[in-house]
């Protein structure tokens, strides 16, 4: 997690805690700063799922003093679904829009009864950017910060559960941040300039592409496609977009 700084406050809580939403258990982790946070955020892993390299992100986010949700979004389908990230990326068709964003809504209502913040924030990468580009439509964030989320859904990945399309709600989003590769095979030249399209006349939401990168460049420091400088930079502007 080199990319993500340390922030200026050294003593943090960080607890596996599930949040349950509608009955169902959904494994979390909670990280606070000790005192009062500056904001709240709920974030939204990628396929791979809520893991150590999550936790850790979460525990360097609440050093800048926020309040933090990380949720398993797959948490409603069976442990097979859950063995690889192959068996993960073969059940997102599985995955239903509405319980996803119930529980990043619930995340966020827990942030503010037990975490007393005045704003919340979501933020994903690759399919959780994915849903975080269909949560910013609703009424519940403040801002968002999309990293590498599919602007349309995948075919792969069509299910009657995926009803909401980024770009049809695009219109309704919350300040919005969004972060894309040139040479990423997801996210296509001509489905950024749709996304910049539908947020055109708008100055609170905005789109940086980074030329040469590919997908997944800022969040896991350990893959190949990890640009070092490009993700230290995309930190540092989605902590002042959060913040």
């Amino acid at each position: 997690m080199a990319a993500l700084r340390e922030g200026p406050v050294h003593d943090v809580t960080v607890e596996a805690t599930p949040l349950v939403v509608d009955g169902l258990e959904v494994a979390a982790v909670h990280a606070r700063p000790d005192g009062m946070p500056v904001a709240g955020l709920v974030l939204h892993p990628d396929v791979g799922g809520l893991r150590p390299l999550y936790e850790d992100m979460a525990r360097r986010l609440a050093t800048h003093g926020l309040a933090v949700w990380v949720i398993e979004p797959f948490a409603a389908l069976g442990e097979a679904a859950r063995t690889s990230v192959e068996a993960r990326l073969a059940s997102v068709k599985d995955l239903d829009d509405t319980q996803q964003l119930d529980i990043l809504a619930a995340a966020a209502d827990r942030l503010v009864v037990d975490d007393d913040v005045n704003s919340v924030s979501v933020l994903g990468f690759c399919m959780g950017g994915h849903y975080v580009l269909k949560a910013a439509a609703l009424d519940r964030f403040d801002a968002a910060v999309a990293f590498y989320g599919m602007i349309r859904t995948p075919e792969a990945w069509a299910g009657p559960g995926h009803r909401i399309e980024p770009l049809s709600v695009a219109a309704q989003d919350a300040p919005t941040l969004a972060f894309f590769g040139s040479n990423d095979p997801w996210t296509p030249a001509v489905d950024i300039d749709a996304l910049r399209a539908a947020w055109s006349g708008r100055d609170d939401c905005e789109i940086v592409v980074v030329e040469g990168a590919d997908h997944g460049f800022v969040h896991d420091p350990d893959r190949e496609v990890h640009r070092a400088d490009d993700a230290a930079h995309a930190w540092e502007k989605t902590l002042a977009w959060i913040t």
